[in-house]
């Protein structure tokens, strides 16, 4: 080490050096490009090459990721300490050598999250489009469908759109065909905003997924959504995807497809808090799109997000490595 650090040695540790200073990492955490020995991986996945309408997303992960080097080690409201529980590191980006087809993009995004997972190491994204949640499942529910917790606005069930049926308002309707998801454990929350016709989401409805739309959430609450959750994906594997564009606008303008009437920043974090003791394997916070961004609020609070992801799925991690 080149710094002989005289008064305060716990500082050996980055995470509680300044948190101005250090070089920018996922919390703070080794960068690493070799998965082996980390249980959870972070991963930074600059694709935005699935949007319907405003790019950006591609700079999401680099904006996070700075914006987690602000947050501290323990949840205070819950008392968890991730890093405590299990190995955590910053596995870089799942950077792309051909991102301009968006086919070839996503089958690069699987290689890279089946390498991790072939080490062994649960994967935490941080997007990008939601497009890439489709080749994440792809990865890692390869052997069976898994249940899902989706926190957005949009259902992303759709399908054709201007030539394409693999675009961030499609993943998950794909995913269900391809046998990744079950979509009887598939519970959606917080679907809201206008539609160009009115069955846009019959997918998700034809195919057994829980709606939650916003108006059902506003008057039941976020403590409801959270028990809702828990009975519809049971004792299952499940993944936790939240796009940003659930907040509402005043917590989240940096995205490609706000809608107004959202999920208040408390709500989110008490409903992901709600959800400890599912059977996650894997999660995404994905669509910060940091060029719409104010005064960096949505890089924010996508990192306070993705901590609380963090601190529900680090335990999960830990049980089933017998822990």
């Amino acid at each position: 080490m080149i710094k002989d650090i005289k008064h305060y040695p716990e500082m050996a540790n980055p995470q509680l050096r300044p948190r101005y200073s250090g070089v920018t990492s996922f919390f703070r955490t080794p960068v690493l490009e070799d998965a082996k020995g980390v249980d959870i991986g972070v991963i930074g996945v600059p694709f935005d090459g699935g949007v319907t309408n405003r790019t950006g997303a591609r700079h999401g992960p680099r904006a996070v990721r700075e914006q987690t080097t602000l947050v501290r080690r323990v949840n205070q409201a819950t008392g968890i300490c991730p890093f405590d529980l299990v190995s955590v590191a910053d596995l870089g980006d799942a950077w792309l050598e051909a991102p301009y087809e968006l086919m070839g993009a996503h089958r690069e995004i699987q290689d890279f999250f089946a390498n991790v997972a072939k080490a062994g190491t649960t994967t935490l994204a941080v997007g990008g489009d939601h497009s890439i949640s489709l080749p994440i499942l792809r990865a890692i529910a390869k052997d069976g469908p898994v249940g899902m917790v989706h926190i957005d606005a949009h259902c992303d069930t759709g399908d054709d759109y201007l030539g394409s049926c693999f675009h961030h308002g499609a993943p998950f309707s794909r995913a269900v065909e391809e046998g990744l998801l079950d979509p009887k454990r598939v519970i959606q929350i917080g679907i809201r905003g206008s539609i160009n016709h009115s069955e846009m989401w019959k997918f998700s409805h034809d195919s057994g997924m829980r709606v939650v739309y916003m108006e059902e959430l506003f008057d039941k609450g976020w403590k409801w959504a959270a028990e809702e959750a828990r009975k519809i994906v049971g004792t299952g594997k499940t993944y936790l995807s939240f796009d940003v564009d659930s907040l509402d606008p005043i917590f989240a303008p940096g995205t490609g497809t706000p809608e107004s009437g959202g999920i208040m920043m408390i709500e989110a974090q008490r409903m992901i808090r709600a959800l400890a003791g599912i059977d996650f394997i894997g999660a995404d916070v994905v669509e910060v799109s940091p060029p719409f961004d104010v005064g960096t609020i949505t890089a924010q609070n996508a990192a306070n997000v993705l901590f609380e992801i963090l601190c529900v799925l680090a335990p999960a991690v830990k049980k089933q490595k017998g822990g």
